[in-house]
């Protein structure tokens, strides 16, 4: 590890994605990407970003995770109306999600067979399938 440039993986990222490297977007995307493949809501970001001293508000850290998954270094994973999970594993997989505890677990895409999709209308192609198993008790 490069003790000397500690952000450079996370300025590469973000320039990659045509995002400028500002200090809010470095210090969040440490924190989304330092710790590996993890689930996050807005709202928990913000909570690590205050505990890690990072002066950030509520609105911006939104912003900030919409833009990362524009530029395709996130995976949005809506679970409920107005309740989002950012994904930093953007590889095709699902999910199972715990509706009790707000669990979201990854399915590896080879552990599901979707074999027929009804038919596509005309003009639009498939882009992407989300999948979300629900668990109750």
């Amino acid at each position: 590890m490069n003790h000397h440039r500690p952000f450079r993986p996370i300025l590469e990222k973000l320039r990659k994605a045509g995002l400028r490297p500002t200090r809010q977007r470095l210090a969040l995307a440490r924190l989304m990407f330092d710790a590996g493949n993890r689930h996050v809501t807005a709202e928990t970001l913000h909570t690590e970003a205050m505990d890690a001293g990072v002066s950030v508000s509520l609105a911006t850290v939104y912003n900030t995770l919409h833009q990362f998954t524009e530029g395709g270094l996130l995976r949005e994973v809506v679970v409920d109306p107005g309740r989002s999970y950012f994904d930093t594993n953007t590889s095709e997989h699902y999910h199972f999600y715990f509706e009790v505890s707000g669990e979201l677990v990854d399915i590896p895409a080879s552990d599901v067979n979707i074999d027929r999709l009804p038919e596509i209308p005309a003009g639009a192609n498939v882009r992407v399938i989300d999948l979300v198993i629900r668990l109750g008790v």
